[in-house]
């Protein structure tokens, strides 16, 4: 079966400075057309780590895709080096100094430089791949039977390259399917989930494949199978699938691959309702995760972010007396959130949450991480009160992820 390599080059990905959210995305569109990556390999700005990447990608792999190090500045050196790894020499394309006219003089509507002129060089030994959401084309080598493709590493037009790609690898190479079916759980960790499946997994013919992915309080159980043809593999996929969702219901939250907020919205649209939040300690960043879903505007109203005691007395009318006795962290104060939420944004449902997210504020009582969470309705509210113990990020995403899944529950429960 084919298989695949990913070499991603920059300094900027060693140090920190960029994450690396080419790899994930090409790995996904991949899989999608029957091509495993087999490899993940992250190179800094080196003419002879990137020689060697290649060198030891291409004894690996079938197809080595290649990002970054592209652009028109002296430290973009994959070209340069490519052409020599491949024995070429530079040529003027066409087709690609026609893409970087048309982008400045349509498009920008700015004078070229010679440096935008040398983006339209490409090694004579390469297929060009051009580029329609920027100026540097991407390229096409074929060595020993190995095929390396190099694309920008600018997120943004290295996808829509591989819209590009994908189908070129599908003509070059015979491929073949990949599946997977995963589930997301919550309430149960993944040792207990491990114990209770453990006869199921057992069971399993070497071909499907279990894999545990505890993230921020939940667990996602995924099977997945491969091979050059389908035949009745899925079915059988399906039928495990069937059988693990019936050994796990007590703790699923959903039976597709999606966050918490796609699983809240589905529900909100289902019923036809609509939510808010009043957030303290996550700043909005509940709103952000339920609106930086597709369609959101049909369940989403408006959120508040009430960071200070003024805020949460003036946008939400939470008493003063309530902060100033029970303190921000507290479940009366979060009843009163939601409560004033829902008055103020006239909504059927609502998250409101307030914490300590450290690294400072804790107290003897109310110790970094403490947090209380209201989810309801007009009529009912329910209040919990958790204990996270990580930093700032992670405390705030386990916050937003928990506070979601209270609105799932009791929606579930409550109608």
């Amino acid at each position: 079966m084919v298989n695949a390599s990913v070499i991603t080059i920059g300094d900027e990905l060693l140090i920190g400075q960029v994450i690396d959210t080419n790899s994930a995305f090409i790995a996904r569109e991949l899989n999608k057309a029957g091509i495993p990556v087999i490899r993940r390999v992250a190179v800094g700005d080196s003419g002879d780590e990137i020689w060697k990447a290649l060198d030891e990608e291409g004894q690996h792999a079938d197809i080595i895709l290649i990002t970054g190090g592209l652009g028109p500045t002296a430290d973009d050196i994959t070209k340069p080096l490519l052409c020599k790894y491949f024995n070429g020499k530079m040529i003027i394309n066409g087709s690609a100094l026609a893409n970087v006219k048309n982008i400045f003089e349509t498009i920008l509507k700015r004078p070229m430089i010679e440096r935008n002129l040398k983006q339209a060089e490409v090694p004579d030994v390469c297929k060009v791949i051009q580029n329609k959401r920027g100026t540097a084309p991407g390229m096409w080598f074929e060595k020993d039977g190995k095929v390396f493709i190099s694309m920008p590493g600018v997120p943004h037009e290295m996808k829509g390259m591989m819209e590009e790609v994908i189908p070129l690898l599908g003509l070059r190479f015979k491929t073949g399917f990949i599946a997977h079916r995963t589930l997301l759980t919550s309430g149960a960790g993944e040792s207990y989930l491990a114990e209770m499946i453990q006869e199921f997994e057992e069971a399993l013919p070497s071909y499907i494949r279990l894999a545990y992915l505890p993230n921020y309080g939940m667990v996602r159980l995924r099977l997945s199978i491969s091979g050059l043809v389908m035949g009745n593999l899925e079915n059988e996929l399906e039928e495990k699938f069937t059988l693990l969702q019936s050994l796990v219901n007590d703790y699923i939250v959903t039976n597709e691959d999606e966050p918490i907020e796609s699983v809240v919205g589905k529900l909100l649209k289902k019923k036809n309702k609509t939510m808010c939040t009043a957030e303290s300690c996550t700043g909005g960043y509940i709103a952000h995760l339920i609106t930086s879903l597709p369609g959101s505007s049909a369940y989403f109203n408006s959120g508040i972010v009430s960071y200070s005691y003024k805020a949460k007395e003036d946008l939400l009318e939470v008493d003063e007396q309530t902060l100033l006795k029970e303190g921000a962290v507290s479940e009366a104060v979060v009843i009163a959130m939601a409560k004033g939420g829902l008055k103020k944004m006239k909504s059927d449902y609502i998250i409101a949450v307030s914490g300590i997210m450290g690294p400072g504020g804790g107290m003897t009582d109310k110790p970094v991480g403490t947090v209380w969470m209201a989810t309801g309705k007009i009529d009912k509210i329910i209040t919990q009160k958790f204990f996270f113990r990580f930093d700032r990020e992670r405390n705030i995403t386990l916050t937003a992820v928990n506070a979601l899944n209270m609105l799932r529950k009791f929606m579930e429960e409550n109608g």
